[in-house]
């Protein structure tokens, strides 16, 4: 990981990123919790992740084809500066005694509009800044970057929550974009568009498509974070919910809960960069789905914070094990002049599929109870661990395979 931070473009987006991350899981963490104070229902919180993400469900194609068509530096610049518009329009709305619901979900949906249009960039710019012997090391420190936030946001809410209110995470997230903004005009890093000029606009779009469909390794890898998204992490978003029912956590127990939950997933991210990057890839998906449905079982069925507490840290660990390793395959397989576009699919299929999972969970959720649900996500995961296949033989030579997939 050392030698992708040698890379000064790298190194410049990268804390860039950071901290703009770190504003961002402050305002989510902070939505979070102002969903379930303003109902007390899982299904409003579904509701709020999925303004969220779920844009990234049906937008994420659109922003791979756009990044595969404009200038990379133009677009990322544009959509965080309106990012941090709507996160003070957002404060304003917080000011109210009792803020308007639909208020809210309009803004976070506008919102998270802007992140699936940036997301499939901000993934395809990674072999520019740093080339494709550094690629796997950036991958997990960027990752690694996710989850510091995650760490850190949360604690970072709990601190604005006590001193200013929710409306205070939201001001203090707007102006970390400015941050990444500084980053990506100084950088010095080719952002053109990599896509084949002339190419018509549907067949420019379905691009991510047909390489998913020709490919096979770079299809199962999308299929099977699209399946662990939908029924396996629907646990994240209910955090406060389980926090005060479960664990009958006040207070900052809530955001102590996804910050031992983000630094499991830091630890996997870093493990993965580290005493991890020299094992076979396919191999430890499958391991990491084990992991992870027998640590979310235990996590589903403990009723103390002293149990709860390991649990999720361990949660988080093989989560981000198990994304980092599949987000390595696909970055050193999908070539470059579809790389946009196929990010975009990974993007839907991980972080757009998570709110559906939310919606239908935070429904079943107050039919049935929590435990049932993650036990089910649990089930899941583990008839991943059974079935998933995604050893092949390298690509052919002359294609832009950049290393035998699972190395």
């Amino acid at each position: 990981m050392g030698a992708a931070l040698s890379h000064k473009p790298f190194r410049r987006v990268f804390i860039g990123s950071l901290s703009s991350n770190i504003g961002v899981w402050m305002q989510n963490v902070t939505l979070i919790a102002l969903a379930y104070q303003l109902t007390g229902d899982a299904m409003f919180i579904g509701i709020i992740t999925f303004a969220q993400l779920g844009p990234m469900l049906f937008i994420s194609p659109f922003g791979g084809a756009i990044a595969d068509r404009v200038n990379r530096r133009v677009l990322m610049v544009s959509i965080a500066a309106m990012q941090s518009v709507l996160s003070l329009v957002l404060a304003v709305v917080a000011t109210a005694p009792e803020p308007n619901k639909t208020a809210l979900v309009l803004i976070v949906g506008a919102i998270g509009i802007g992140a699936a249009i940036n997301a499939p960039a901000a993934n395809a710019i990674l072999p520019e800044l740093v080339g494709p012997r550094d690629l796997q090391g950036a991958v997990a420190l960027s990752s690694a970057a996710m989850n510091a936030s995650r760490v850190i946001g949360p604690i970072f809410a709990g601190i604005a929550d006590t001193y200013g209110g929710a409306e205070l995470a939201f001001r203090i997230n707007a102006a970390t974009y400015a941050i990444v903004i500084l980053a990506l005009l100084t950088v010095d890093a080719d952002f053109s568009p990599k896509g084949k000029h002339g190419e018509p606009p549907l067949q420019h779009l379905i691009g991510g498509f047909t390489e998913a469909h020709k490919d096979r390794v770079i299809g199962r890898v999308l299929t099977t974070i699209a399946i662990f998204s939908l029924f396996s992490l629907v646990f994240i978003y209910q955090m406060p919910k389980i926090a005060a029912e479960q664990f009958h956590l006040e207070g900052t127990g809530y955001t102590l809960l996804f910050a031992t939950f983000g630094l499991g997933a830091l630890t996997g991210a870093l493990a993965m960069g580290s005493i991890l990057s020299g094992f076979n890839r396919a191999k430890i998906v499958k391991w990491a789905l084990g992991a992870f449905s027998i640590t979310l079982a235990i996590y589903a069925l403990a009723t103390e914070a002293i149990i709860g507490f390991p649990a999720i840290y361990l949660t988080g660990v093989s989560y981000f094990v198990i994304v980092t390793a599949l987000m390595t395959i696909l970055q050193l397989r999908v070539p470059d002049a579809v790389r946009g576009r196929v990010m975009g699919l990974w993007m839907m299929a991980w972080a757009g599929l998570v709110p559906v999972g939310g919606l239908i969970g935070g429904a079943l959720i107050d039919q049935i109870g929590m435990t049932p649900v993650l036990l089910g996500g649990a089930f899941v995961a583990a008839m991943l661990a059974v079935t998933v296949n995604l050893s092949e033989p390298q690509k052919a030579s002359g294609e832009s395979s950049m290393s035998q997939v699972g190395s």
